[in-house]
């Protein structure tokens, strides 16, 4: 049936129609280009420029690193929604005068965003789906690193990276995010997986050097919501300015930006007005989810599963 034909039979549903037809016509191939444009461009900006994942070892079932292939934490940091629960969890981790002392002073965040990005990438995908001497490694290397990180905040506090207390915070905190993510934008999950996610992550937190971890979930959060040192600060409303516009290219920061509003809708009531963040309204609860859950998608599409889950599938098949 050719255009005027289908003009004249379907009246106001021809160009519909004929929208439908060009789509189903698009070639392959121009798709298998855009997916690998999109995908070029997001792991440009996830790997600061290099385009190219971390190279470790992968947890097999002869060594299946700290949480192996079958556990919780697997199916969590292989879900885009990673993306939204990391930006939230900076959001939140602000609120500690101490923490976010050491970030402003020892960190390259405003110099470098991305490639501190990056490195945090890393080594999350390191710890999770890493060979047991790869995380161990991992690990030492950021306790190695914390052991720079010490000086005194502007109430005069003092603090040091390795300091337990703060390690829980950064941890719990991380822990929460990635869960309230996971259940806001990836798959179901019921209670007690999530009680077990959070079980799994204290292993990392205990090597880390943390100590006051939460076993559930609702304990997990009880905790945050309940810490006693969390507070404004004016180190924290200029590290949460620098969240809500970093300085990334143009291109990206449409994506960015509703990545960072969908990180926002998800801190608590109390936790916004802290860090003078917009309150929630009806519409952006609206406009936000379905727009971050269709980006969350594309990027998916894009990208594909994480490297290293494809080589523990390629790894139990060949066994």
């Amino acid at each position: 049936m050719d255009n005027s034909s289908r003009s004249n039979s379907f009246g106001i549903l021809a160009a519909p129609i004929d929208a439908a037809f060009e789509i189903a016509n698009f070639p392959s191939a121009a798709f298998g280009l855009v997916q690998r444009k999109v995908g070029d461009a997001a792991r440009s900006m996830l790997t600061a420029g290099s385009g190219e994942y971390p190279e470790f070892d992968i947890a097999d079932a002869s060594d299946p690193g700290i949480f192996g292939p079958g556990s919780i934490t697997w199916r969590i940091h292989a879900d885009k929604s990673m993306l939204i629960g990391g930006l939230r969890a900076l959001f939140v981790q602000s609120l500690h005068p101490l923490a976010i002392a050491g970030v402003a002073e020892h960190s390259a965040y405003r110099s470098d965003p991305l490639g501190r990005l990056a490195r945090t990438g890393r080594f999350v995908a390191t710890t999770t789906y890493g060979s047991t001497p790869e995380a161990q490694k991992a690990i030492e290397m950021v306790r190695n690193v914390h052991l720079k990180v010490r000086g005194q905040a502007s109430d005069g506090r003092s603090y040091s990276a390795n300091d337990p207390a703060l390690l829980s915070w950064v941890h719990n905190v991380e822990v929460e995010s990635f869960l309230v993510a996971y259940r806001t934008y990836g798959k179901r999950i019921t209670e007690k997986e999530a009680d077990t996610y959070v079980q799994e992550m204290r292993v990392l937190g205990l090597a880390l050097g943390a100590d006051d971890l939460p076993e559930t979930s609702e304990a997990l959060s009880n905790w945050i919501s309940n810490h006693p040192d969390a507070a404004p600060s004016d180190k924290a409303h200029e590290v949460v300015r620098f969240l809500v516009l970093p300085p990334l290219s143009l291109p990206v920061m449409p994506a960015y930006g509703l990545m960072a509003a969908a990180a926002i809708e998800l801190l608590s009531l109390r936790q916004r007005v802290l860090l003078r963040l917009p309150l929630p309204i009806i519409t952006s609860q609206v406009v936000i989810k379905p727009s971050t859950a269709a980006l969350l998608a594309v990027l998916g599409w894009a990208l594909g599963p994480p490297p290293p889950m494809l080589a523990s599938l390629n790894n139990s098949e060949n066994r």
